[in-house]
């Protein structure tokens, strides 16, 4: 007996296949990958037993062309998969994402065991290549150049039963000289507001209660149609949906973050006081050779405004160590920024050539024992920012989402990890009462680390909610299909949003 789809490969289901994707990269893979698996799933295969590595009839690779080293990364863990993959007759390998939308034809060159190459344009396409590699017993390798679907109209299988990732564009305007994203995401392309609002009122109802708007320059939203304050009205419409708690979104480039889109974030409730702001430079000088689009005075200004509306809000960023011709007085000029700003938290990342960028041919690459200087004098500053900031939320009373996973210690601290509404890691008593990931407790901050802050009393109280029964009915149906029972995976939810990857799709 086979099952069929437009979109599916045909599987034997008295003996499903299983799958594995591996994820490189920014949020925009991480929700890539989703529909990836719903798309398997949707085919007949289900998920590879955890800790398999690679034990798995498909390994999907969804990976990253900004990280250093990620042709090298990808071409090491297909070496590693080739002797199983030739002592296991029928197992595929596929790669994806944005290396193989640069690389394409080469990958299967360097490793010819790949069975397929698909692209980010075309992720929909995956067990339809699948299948035709199982049938022509060659490699296929398809790399569409523009967008053939929003990643979320495809299936999809969520992590998560209490947080989702929405994608409202694909692609980026941007010329930034360090990036290569826009040459494989291709221009900036918006979703329609009406299918946007649709997918998080299904997902609302659901039992999702925490959304995150995703676009690689997530508030040039409306670019499409010209309309300039797009986004600060999705926001307030965000705020219109019943039963949706939470909303975040990621990232936004300064140069379009307008008044409105602060107004919009100070005045609707379930906008969480949490901004991601890349900087990458805090020198004029710098950023011009980058091409971004802003400079120290106006970057500063913006955070002045956002504080100014919502004074408790934290904000995060992105800064590049070592660009090419950054000069000492460059730096301190973006040590400068950090002291002004005070982010609660900063992705530092030392400068490396990407290849296809035109930094990497610029004149004057710094050598590394520079960057690695600058590097560990910016973190030590961050830390010490990071640690002074946290300190200012011991006595506050706050209330979390109960997180799944957050806290690798939990089970021998017997404590429970969740997120305020600024996204800081909140590690809390365990209450007597059963409390589950989507519910959300009040506490008390006690202590305070540079990354994560403790509420070391008693809960002070405990909300059961509609994501925490989602959360308990997903769990019982998975510990039921391990029993044997077929009962699928309800398609709900995503992992809690992490900050922002710098470096990848979304740093713009």
């Amino acid at each position: 007996m086979t099952i069929s789809s437009d979109r599916s490969t045909a599987v034997d289901v008295s003996s499903p296949k299983t799958y594995e994707v591996r994820t490189y990269g920014c949020q925009m893979n991480v929700h890539d990958s989703e529909r990836l698996s719903g798309l398997l799933e949707e085919a007949g295969y289900v998920p590879a037993p955890e800790g398999s590595d690679g034990d798995a009839d498909v390994v999907v690779f969804n990976t990253c062309a900004v990280r250093e080293n990620a042709d090298n990364r990808l071409y090491g863990n297909l070496g590693r998969l080739a002797p199983r993959k030739a002592s296991r007759p029928g197992m595929q390998i596929a790669v994806g994402g944005c290396l193989a939308q640069k690389d394409r034809d080469t990958i299967v060159k360097k490793a010819p065991w790949v069975d397929v190459v698909f692209g980010t344009h075309n992720i929909g396409k995956l067990p339809v290549l699948l299948e035709r590699a199982r049938v022509q017993e060659e490699a296929q390798v398809e790399i569409a150049e523009s967008l053939e679907a929003f990643p979320s109209t495809l299936p999809t299988r969520r992590e998560s039963a209490y947080a989702a990732w929405v994608s409202i564009s694909v692609g980026c305007n941007n010329t930034c000289t360090f990036c290569i994203v826009p040459a494989l995401r291709g221009k900036e392309k918006d979703r329609r507001t009406g299918d946007i609002l649709a997918e998080i009122e299904a997902l609302v109802g659901e039992g999702v209660s925490e959304i995150t708007l995703l676009g690689q320059n997530v508030n040039a939203y409306g670019s499409d149609i010209g309309d300039r304050e797009a986004f600060s009205k999705l926001l307030r419409a965000c705020g219109s949906i019943e039963g949706l708690e939470r909303v975040r979104f990621t990232s936004p480039h300064p140069r379009d973050f307008t008044d409105d889109v602060i107004a919009a974030m100070a005045e609707t409730p379930n906008v969480m006081p949490q901004l991601h702001m890349p900087l990458q430079s805090g020198s004029d000088t710098v950023l011009k050779a980058m091409r971004r689009s802003y400079r120290q005075e106006r970057y500063l200004g913006i955070i002045e405004k956002v504080r100014a509306a919502m004074p408790d809000a934290a904000i995060s960023t992105d800064i590049i160590v070592g660009f090419p011709g950054e000069t000492e007085e460059d730096f301190e000029q973006t040590m400068h920024v950090v002291r002004e700003a005070r982010f609660t938290n900063a992705f530092t990342f030392q400068y490396s050539k990407r290849p296809g960028t035109p930094a990497a041919t610029m004149e004057g690459q710094i050598p590394k024992d520079v960057v690695q200087s600058r590097y560990e004098r910016l973190v030590a500053l961050q830390e010490e920012i990071s640690w002074d900031e946290n300190k200012k939320q011991v006595g506050r009373t706050l209330e979390l989402m109960v997180a799944e996973g957050e806290g690798r210690k939990d089970g021998a601290t017997h404590r429970l990890s969740g997120r305020a509404p600024d996204n800081r890691l909140v590690h809390f008593t365990k209450p007597g009462q059963e409390v589950r990931p989507g519910d959300v407790v009040t506490v008390e901050i006690t202590y305070a680390a540079p990354h994560h802050l403790l509420a070391e009393g008693a809960v002070l109280d405990v909300r059961r909610t509609r994501a925490g029964d989602a959360w308990e009915k997903r769990n019982a149906a998975e510990t039921a299909k391990s029993a044997g029972v077929l009962l699928g995976l309800p398609k709900i939810g995503v992992p809690e949003p992490l900050p922002a990857v710098t470096g990848g799709c979304a740093a713009h």
